[in-house]
């Protein structure tokens, strides 16, 4: 992929489909976006697309294929790919309801009789589960025969769970892939990939050596056309850094509440540590369609630290999702915080460009959400309107409020911002944290002999850009 900045957005939630997504890059964003992350755009049933019928169609609602080859045209994709369920509505489920024992497909889904010795899971196995539900993860599915069974159903209920032991199941995945690779991804992201291995006695999440079989069967397949592989897990960082050992890109997901508690504390501390023993092969994000999560940054930050976090972005609006998994001892413990990263600043233009600014800086490509590429406030009206607690950072923007977006002051900054990212060589060298007091913050990043250093007050938040060594002895501030 091409060290230039991703943006992240639905289908529909940067113009009402991929046409006018497409128009809104291309008219406002030609210089300031080189590649996309387009969230799941095939026939779901549910979680916004991450409930997948299929992945060989394009949901009408958003376009064609032709409409996502025509993106592809100047920037690269990177899709989706949720290696761990398939969606309760797809056509394989459909048939093992509809068939049950008599389906082909009844080998491609985890059915609790058959994995749990007496054909369910103790207090004890259950409590042992990383999961996502404050109960055992199945849906109890009425088949058309008129019997019950359980099965395996970590997320929502329209999302069942693969079976990875299953050579059918193996034989969609990579079906699947390929048919990806056809139509235009230049990237992939394994989605929720963690959850995907189970064995018994375990916490059935990044369960090894089973996992590292899993992400090198994958990685096969991609590797066929040279596709890389990004594996998305919110966990602890020292998962990411065994991740990067094995080769893999890493989304740097601590990067978004160290830069938060950075901003809010004035002091960089813990920052210029994570900088010290980061990964260098990464994806940098701020703010994600799941919001910032919190597991990231254990062990990063202090238990207090983490909280005046949590605390501070309650008083800016945020909302919380809980972990019920085992990790959470006694209570369930904040998982995620909901809230956009401009609202979680107080919706200060200054700091907001300062966060911004060290993620350019930071090692890694970076990512930029929609909301946050037009500095997004948090939307209280859709999240009451839906009753869903992350809608609060999914407002869908149609082309007039973008028009009107990419006028504000803020904006505009943030795109001379991303421009410089994108265009300016020293960004394709090493980065150097200089050593000052905690208050203050210097990044240099350096390619032959050509320099761009960002300097920041964190008491203040004042910052500026110092770029030179070019060529032309074109020497510049960005102030």
């Amino acid at each position: 992929m091409k060290n230039k900045i991703m943006l992240i957005t639905y289908a529909d939630s940067f113009g009402k489909n991929l046409k006018e997504l497409k128009e809104m890059l291309d008219t406002h964003f030609d210089r300031e976006i080189g590649s996309v992350h387009i969230l799941p755009f095939f026939p779901s049933s549910g979680d916004r697309g991450f409930a997948p019928l299929t992945y060989e169609e394009v949901d009408p609602a958003f376009g064609t294929w032709e409409d996502v080859a025509a993106i592809a045209e100047k920037r690269e994709l990177m899709f989706d790919f949720m290696v761990n369920h398939l969606s309760r509505q797809s056509r394989e489920f459909k048939d093992f309801v509809q068939n049950h024992d008599a389906s082909p497909y009844k080998d491609m889904f985890i059915r609790f009789k058959d994995f749990w010795p007496g054909g369910a899971p103790t207090k004890e196995q259950v409590d042992q589960l990383n999961k996502r539900k404050n109960h055992a993860p199945c849906e109890r599915i009425a088949f058309a025969d008129g019997t019950f069974e359980d099965i395996w159903c970590t997320f929502s209920e329209e999302q069942m769970d693969l079976n990875l032991e299953s050579g059918l199941t193996w034989e969609f995945i990579e079906r699947s892939l390929r048919f990806l690779m056809d139509h235009g991804a230049s990237m992939v992201r394994l989605d929720a990939f963690a959850f995907a291995t189970k064995k018994l006695g375990t916490s059935c999440f990044f369960v090894e050596p089973e996992m590292w079989d899993c992400m090198e069967r994958v990685a096969g397949v991609l590797g066929e056309r040279d596709i890389p592989m990004l594996p998305e897990i919110h966990d602890h960082y020292k998962i990411q850094l065994k991740i990067a050992e094995h080769g893999y890109p890493i989304y740097d997901f601590a990067l978004p509440v160290l830069v938060l508690h950075t901003l809010y504390s004035g002091n960089c501390k813990r920052l210029k540590h994570w900088f010290s023993i980061c990964p260098k092969d990464m994806y940098t994000t701020l703010d994600t369609h799941d919001g910032i999560g919190t597991v990231d940054v254990e062990d990063l930050l202090t238990e207090e630290e983490l909280q005046n976090v949590i605390c501070q972005t309650e008083k800016y609006g945020a909302n919380f999702k809980m972990d019920f998994s085992a990790k959470a001892k006694d209570k369930p413990v904040v998982y995620q915080i909901n809230c956009t990263y401009y609202s979680a600043l107080g919706e200060d233009d200054q700091a907001y460009l300062l966060s911004r600014a060290i993620q350019f800086f930071a090692p890694g490509i970076p990512q930029v959400y929609y909301m946050g590429l037009l500095a997004g406030e948090n939307d209280y009206e859709l999240m009451r309107r839906t009753d869903f607690p992350r809608n609060i950072s999914r407002h869908n923007y149609d082309a007039g409020e973008i028009e009107e977006a990419v006028k504000k002051p803020v904006v505009q900054k943030l795109c001379k911002l991303m421009r410089l990212r994108n265009e300016f060589p020293a960004f394709d060298g090493e980065v150097a944290v200089s050593d000052l007091p905690d208050h203050l913050l210097e990044i240099t990043r350096e390619s032959n002999g050509v320099k761009a250093v960002l300097w920041a007050d964190l008491a203040t938040k004042e910052f500026k850009i110092r770029c030179s060594g070019l060529d032309n002895g074109n020497d510049y501030d960005w102030e």
